[in-house]
């Protein structure tokens, strides 16, 4: 069975690859995906459906080019902990924005059971205004 590590380093490297199927695919049914409050899709999702719908799908109808850069991945046993930046361009002001971010995961049985976003909302909502 993958480690946490393994299963988010996996998930990464789909982003990588622009593959979603890739990115959702060990994601848990019950997994809780939790944004950020002050961020544009803030709440928190159970499963793929609901994170497709609420995350990934608001993300491309309101930003072009919406990137995540992972610069660092920690090993923390049942869970991982990425740093990195976030890049975008905001399709209705035109503006760009760079925050940093960390994410938290969490797993167990081989699958994606836990995520939550901390970042800069500050620079997205200048972006969106």
């Amino acid at each position: 069975m993958r480690s946490t590590y393994e299963l988010v380093r996996a998930h990464y490297d789909a982003n990588l690859r622009h593959d979603l199927d890739g990115m959702l695919a060990d994601i848990a049914p019950d997994c809780r995906w939790t944004e950020m409050d002050g961020f544009p899709c803030a709440g928190t999702y159970v499963g793929k459906d609901e994170i497709f719908k609420n995350v990934f799908e608001v993300l491309g109808q309101q930003f072009d080019g919406y990137t995540f850069t992972l610069e660092r991945l920690l090993d923390a046993g049942d869970d991982a902990v990425a740093i990195g930046t976030y890049t975008a361009k905001h399709k209705g002001t035109g503006k760009t924005f760079n925050a940093r971010v960390v994410h938290v995961w969490g797993a167990s049985g081989g699958l994606l059971r836990r995520f939550e976003q901390f970042t800069d909302t500050l620079r997205i909502a200048e972006a969106m205004r």
